[in-house]
């Protein structure tokens, strides 16, 4: 059952479709709710054994209680514990117990600043405040999890779904700044016979961090080298910001200029903000023809063979207004030959760091939204999903029948339909490791099948064991790309030592894509999850409730990889007899009945565990170099209890659109 009750006058989101495909009830009250319009708030009492999970990209483990979330979009890379807002704000919740016959849901439709206090001011009390006092929100009861998250997807829409290469291993890294090292990256990959699908360029190959330009100087025949790179299978995929650059000359920033497709402050002037190319101007994607001209400016990249996409920077990061730099330099104008005191120092000292993302500046200027103006802080957290829903609609009508990868830094409910998320800017931290394994139940929760984190970790400097384990533990993310930070230790496989194992894992990780390819696909057409809590299918074991550091992966896989340094194994629970398959290489494994309960498990450093739940299949591959070239009649399948027969496969050519996806 799907209620709904209404705060104030709220904004129109787009997170709900427009026609859903299950009735929505009006409603005064929820059954067990304080409401309160006054303040725009509801709350209720948690029993002790009440687990609360979602609420995507977030910090802290699967279950929620404990902590202040706010859903507010913001750059900040670092994903420390007491860290209340991310990249992306997806205010969607799920309350479940052992010992309740009802699972209950909770969607809060309020693209300004949203706070669920679950359970730290009052240690059982859930308190959900919209900022705004204006919200749509839903609640949604069933007798499962999944059933929860099929209605909540059944009324916000289907996920999106990648071309297949999508799946491979892809290398990133913020610093590759030429065609030649861009070519070395893949002769170094190809000559250790590693598999590789794609190759990420950042910022560095654009012309002066302009959108929809290429440095020439550095790629002066990029199209030759997109289909260059194409015969031999791997895919380039550019990344694109929010900020157009002020210059001119610059196509892109005349004709936004020209045609008023920018954002403006109160007075009417164009607000004049501050990315990597300096002075920019944000587009107001909250026009539709802003959004289709700024889409379509991704043509000038597919005409150069690109086939992926990935948008960054569009919370929107702010590394300064012109406003705010003159408010600062008045600022320090005045400390100017004062005696500096320990009150006077730190304020001093923090003008600076009040620089970026600055919560004044986005109270500077406005949107025009649907006939209104309004102001961004308002619908701050809708800006992300308006780029990618930008994008995303017009690659649509440019190549009516490819896919084209797409994913985003910033989200909110409803941009799943368009493109997939990473998780940012992470650390190579193992706390981080851990941290990406738990925010992938969340995210498919919310709909956003196609995600992943930068395995080895963005920021700092990755350890070889680091890495090793961080490749495992992604082993079944959709989204499987090594990414690091300029300035951090280069983090490509083949520059460590045990390159051999390294490429061992990788070739796993091929001999299970048409297991990750066809239960993605399930999960996306019948609004599924691909990840899942332990809960959410032993729904009345307590002790399933406990569990943080394993997950339930597609129909027949529970993952539980190795999150603690200079540990060679763990403990793992299983609610139900296993098939223990430990992997040294994708064809070099052992099998092992393991019964129901707590067992320690070895898994020793290049080694990859994976658990096949009874009366199921997996199906595995031989590998290949990339997702191009595997061939299907090289399948074998492993089985618990279970025949072949028994498992739906799923594939198809892996880049048409619209294909009828029958199981």
């Amino acid at each position: 059952m799907i209620q709904h009750y209404r705060f104030g006058h709220p904004i129109h989101t787009g997170a709900v479709l427009d026609k859903p495909t299950m009735d929505i009830t009006p409603v005064k009250d929820f059954p067990g709710w304080d409401i309160s319009p006054s303040n725009g708030s509801l709350s209720k009492t948690l029993s002790e054994s009440m687990r609360v999970f979602g609420l995507g990209e977030t910090v802290r483990g699967m279950n929620k209680r404990g902590w202040i979330y706010i859903s507010n979009n913001t750059d900040d890379p670092n994903h420390d514990e007491d860290k209340r807002s991310l990249y992306a704000s997806q205010n969607f919740i799920l309350l479940a117990a052992p010992e309740e016959e009802e699972v209950e849901g909770i969607f809060v439709d309020d693209p300004g600043t949203v706070r669920f206090d679950i359970g730290y001011t009052e240690l059982n009390r859930l308190t959900i405040c919209s900022e705004s006092g204006n919200a749509d929100i839903y609640r949604f009861t069933a007798d499962s999890a999944d059933e929860i998250v099929r209605q909540f997807r059944a009324i916000t829409g289907q996920s999106y779904i990648p071309p297949k290469w999508a799946f491979g291993f892809g290398q990133s890294r913020w610093g590759y700044k030429t065609e030649e090292d861009i070519r070395t990256v893949y002769e170094r990959y190809r000559d250790a016979s590693v598999p590789l699908d794609s190759i990420y360029l950042d910022i560095d190959y654009m012309e002066r961090y302009k959108d929809f330009t290429v440095n020439t100087e550095s790629f002066p025949h990029f199209s030759d080298f997109v289909e260059e790179m194409r015969k031999s299978h791997v895919h380039l995929v550019p990344i694109i910001d929010a900020g157009v650059k002020m210059e001119e000359g610059y196509e892109t920033y005349e004709e936004g200029c020209e045609k008023d497709y920018f954002v403006k402050k109160e007075n009417g002037e164009r607000l004049v903000a501050a990315v990597w190319p300096g002075r920019v101007h944000f587009p107001d994607f909250f026009k539709p023809e802003v959004q289709n001209w700024f889409g379509h400016k991704y043509q000038f990249l597919l005409e150069q063979g690109i086939d992926g996409f990935w948008n960054d920077m569009n919370e929107p990061a702010i590394f300064y207004t012109e406003d705010r730099l003159k408010e600062v330099f008045e600022e320090i104008e005045k400390y100017k030959n004062e005696n500096l005191d320990i009150q006077s120092y730190f304020a001093f000292t923090n003008l600076v760091s009040t620089l970026g993302n600055n919560p004044a500046d986005y109270r500077r200027f406005y949107h025009e939204h649907e006939g209104q103006s309004i102001r961004h802080d308002k619908v701050h957290n809708l800006f992300g999903f308006y780029m990618t829903k930008a994008a995303g609609e017009a690659l649509r009508k440019m190549e009516p029948n490819k896919r084209i990868l797409l994913f985003s830094r910033s989200s909110y409910i409803g941009m799943h339909r368009y493109g997939g998320v990473w998780t940012g800017d992470n650390k190579s931290w193992w706390s981080h490791l851990l941290l990406s394994l738990q925010q992938m139940p969340a995210l498919n929760m919310c709909g956003f099948l196609y995600s992943g984190s930068d395995i080895g970790g963005f920021g700092a400097d990755c350890t070889e064991d680091l890495m090793a384990r961080w490749l495992s533990l992604a082993i079944l993310t959709p989204l499987y790309r090594n990414h690091a930070c300029a300035g951090t230790r280069l983090q490509e496989l083949y520059q460590f030592q045990n390159l051999e194992s390294f490429r061992k894992i990788i070739e796993l990780r091929y001999a299970l894509i048409p297991y990750i390819y066809s239960e993605f696909m399930k999960a996306a057409v019948k609004n599924g999850m691909y990840f899942r809590p332990l809960s959410f299918i032993w729904s009345k074991d307590s002790r399933a409730y406990e569990v943080e550091d394993q997950v339930v992966v597609g129909e027949s896989i529970m993952l539980a990889p190795v999150v603690e340094q200079n540990h060679n194994g763990r403990t793992v629970y299983l609610p139900e007899s296993m098939k223990l398959l430990r992997f040294k290489a994708w064809n070099d494994y052992t099998e092992e009945i393991l019964p129901a309960g707590t067992h320690y498990v070895e898994c020793r450093l290049f080694e990859t565990i994976l658990f096949l739940r009874k009366g199921h299949v997996l199906p595995l591959i031989k590998p290949a170099k990339t997702t191009a070239e595997l061939d299907y009649a090289s399948l074998k399948f492993l089985c618990y209890d279970a025949d072949p027969k028994d498992y739906t496969l799923y594939n198809d050519d892996g880049f048409t659109r619209n294909l009828p996806f029958t199981f």
